[in-house]
């Protein structure tokens, strides 16, 4: 069995996402020839108050924006980066080279764009020659410290990925394009609407919002939620059946899932917080309300799910906006009560336009990537 480690950190739920993405389909295409460890080298092997870094994500995230935004302009400038890498892989050398011994791995895969330059010095001081694969997680936007020209290989998700790799200094050889890394679920043929929203508890033949949050339950998730429950009542006052029904999934923002589920809905609405099987509640649903996570977005494309963007954040989410628009397979819309027009219009005279934009989302969909990524990677070793 030959061992593989994943290094993720728990900065939001999409490098945890991909992580396991990575580890099920190792698991589901190779069985025991792999055995495959995530582990946050942040959290579990740095000291204090380096631990507590990712814990610091979802503050600056939510609470002051344009600081997380300074933070992230910086970090793309490499004569700003590179000099404090270079110092931190020498603080670190100790808990870094301690972690790697711990897992004696034959092979590392990095899914976060703080995971690529430190770990690489410190194997480089160790003198040990293992192989090093770096899979984007980014979209769009993606700075420049997740090119190392050190690694192994580099997966890159889009053409611009690919452009601002090559950029850095990656050379072709060193690339592959993709797709991002979604969950194996995604990649399988849904079971009809009908029948998945019957076992879900939603109503077979009325169109259906998704609104999702992430796994952190961030944005103003239940502001957008009553502005389309409000709005989709208010269409279907006339008729015999509801206009429309809306799923809410909070994620890990317990506060959140209480608040609306104590809400007096004016149309059908599930309110859920985590929920592990995401992809049936995708495929169950006519568009997505979401900010613009690039795993979300690669997961709506694999389920030909139109994306109503609500929101991004700043710096790393940015460019995925563009991206959305360009390809015709959304639209981005701030206030609620805009969203709620969208809506409205995607589940009554506009419906063709959705079914438009669904088709499209299809066509860009990659739910093979995994797959793809991971067959590659254990060729690496002889998988």
């Amino acid at each position: 069995m030959k061992k593989i480690l994943i290094l993720m950190s728990e900065t939001g739920g999409g490098h945890r996402a991909s992580a396991e993405a990575l580890r099920d389909v190792f698991h589901e295409r190779y069985g025991a020839q792999f055995q495959v460890d995530m582990v946050d080298l942040w959290s579990e092997h740095t000291p204090p108050p380096l631990r507590h870094m990712p814990k610091t994500y979802r503050f600056l995230v939510d609470d002051v924006p344009w600081l997380y935004k300074f933070i992230y302009e910086v970090g793309e400038k490499p004569q700003v980066t590179e000099p404090v890498m270079k110092a931190a892989a020498k603080f670190l050398q100790t808990f870094v080279s301690r972690a790697i011994r711990q897992y004696n791995p034959y092979l590392i895969i990095s899914v976060h764009p703080l995971m690529q330059e430190i770990p690489l010095q410190v194997l480089a001081r160790m003198k040990r020659n293992t192989p090093f694969v770096t899979v984007v997680t980014d979209l769009i936007t993606i700075p420049p410290v997740w090119f190392d020209e050190n690694a192994t290989l580099c997966f890159v998700p889009s053409e611009e990925g690919y452009r601002l790799a090559r950029q850095a200094g990656l050379q072709p050889d060193q690339l592959r394009q993709y797709g991002l890394p979604i969950r194996p679920a995604f990649a399988r043929k849904p079971r009809p609407k009908p029948l998945l929203r019957q076992e879900l508890g939603m109503l077979p033949d009325v169109p259906t919002a998704l609104i999702v949050s992430g796994g952190e339950g961030m944005g103003p998730v239940g502001e957008i939620a009553r502005a389309v429950a409000a709005r989709l009542a208010a269409d279907g006052q006339d008729g015999e059946r509801s206009a429309g029904q809306l799923v809410v999934v909070c994620g890990r923002n317990q506060r959140l899932q209480e608040e609306l589920e104590a809400h007096d809905w004016p149309i059908p609405t599930i309110v859920k917080g985590f929920v592990e099987n995401i992809w049936d509640w995708m495929a169950a649903c006519d568009c997505i309300i979401t900010k613009a996570g690039p795993g979300t977005i690669a997961e709506a494309c694999a389920l030909g799910l139109p994306i109503l963007l609500s929101g991004y954040i700043p710096g790393q989410e940015s460019g995925n906006v563009p991206y959305v628009l360009k390809h015709g397979i959304g639209v981005y819309v701030e206030e609620p009560w805009q969203i709620a027009e969208v809506v409205s219009g995607w589940f009554g005279p506009q419906r063709a336009i959705l079914e438009d934009v669904a088709e499209r989302a299809r066509q860009l969909g990659r739910p093979q990537a995994t797959y793809q990524i991971v067959e590659e990677i254990a060729g690496l070793v002889g998988g």
